[in-house]
């Protein structure tokens, strides 16, 4: 098994409230139904604030690495993919759960 995590730190200048901010986490959200891999699929607004916090995350849980590549490529997960890199940076790790 694959977890797959991102999280996301929203670029000067979008907060929640942008149009753009709710149309990506509204993507966000529907990966895991338009994504057939995905086993089980997580998304959330962090709720502590701290210098070294990020804003959003998403956790999903894949079979195995084809399944991971699968998803990368998979037309609705890039459609988010590019909402998401226009207000924000993030970082990524795919933890391998043998």
């Amino acid at each position: 098994m694959i977890t797959h995590i991102a999280l996301f730190k929203l670029k000067d200048g979008f907060e929640r409230s942008s149009p753009e901010v709710i149309e990506a986490e509204k993507f966000a959200r529907d990966v895991g139904r338009n994504v057939p891999e995905l086993l089980s699929w997580r998304t959330g607004w962090n709720t502590v604030e701290r210098d070294i916090s990020h804003d959003f995350a998403i956790i999903g849980v894949l079979p195995d690495a084809a399944a991971l590549e699968k998803y990368q490529t998979n037309g609705f997960h890039r459609s988010s993919v590019e909402l998401w890199r226009r207000i924000s940076d993030w970082v990524v790790v795919d933890l391998n759960d043998a």
